[in-house]
């Protein structure tokens, strides 16, 4: 499998805006059903709304803050018990877009490997979006779902200090949420590591 094809697709002709949002259901069929019913309610933009792995339905969308609120609202009372996670960021980092779409890089040697893994998408995209506000870190990837069994993890680089800053506030969001599965701070991790990264 294409390590790029791993993440859902985000459309190429469409950008996060200022605020995201987030549905994630345990039922394909109801996340379209969801998907159709936000588009219709609020003046959203679909980024990707797709089923990932295993046989969950996500749909990643961007707009105003009161149409995204809208369309969360109508898109959890619909999707009732098939809701797994939601999520509104109002103001999400620029460097969560490039995550999804795995354009980060790293050039030779890194300082510090930091590794948050989560149990839904939404809590990754969370915690990922607090890990960058945190510090002044990197994000290399922001993975989702799919080849995981449903999980989700980001991995930022930068200083030690940095990268242990971040890590502790993106795992401590997601622990809020119930949704932390490991978190670990690798301090100058072997270069044969990072070449496959």
């Amino acid at each position: 499998m294409n390590r790029n094809d791993e993440n859902p697709n985000l459309r190429e002709d469409a950008h996060l805006g200022a605020a995201v949002a987030v549905l994630e259901l345990c039922s394909v069929a109801r996340g379209i059903e969801v998907a159709d019913s936000i588009l219709w309610e609020s003046e959203i933009e679909m980024l990707f709304s797709e089923p990932v792995q295993p046989g969950k339905y996500v749909m990643l969308f961007t707009g105003s803050v009161d149409d995204l609120t809208s369309a969360i609202e109508r898109g959890a009372s619909l999707a009732g018990g098939d809701l797994v996670d939601q999520l509104l960021l109002p103001q999400v980092h620029e460097q969560v877009e490039l995550g999804l779409r795995r354009r980060g890089s790293i050039n030779g040697q890194i300082d510090a490997l930091g590794v948050v893994e989560t149990t839904t998408v939404a809590s990754a995209v969370q915690a990922a979006d607090a890990a960058l506000k945190q510090a002044t870190v990197d994000l290399l990837e922001l993975r989702i779902a799919n080849g995981l069994g449903g999980k989700s993890y980001f991995t930022v680089t930068g200083e030690v200090s940095d990268v242990r800053a971040s890590v502790t506030t993106g795992a401590s969001v997601a622990s809020e949420r119930g949704m932390l599965a490991r978190d670990v701070v690798i301090p100058r991790p072997h270069a044969d590591l990072v070449r496959h990264l």
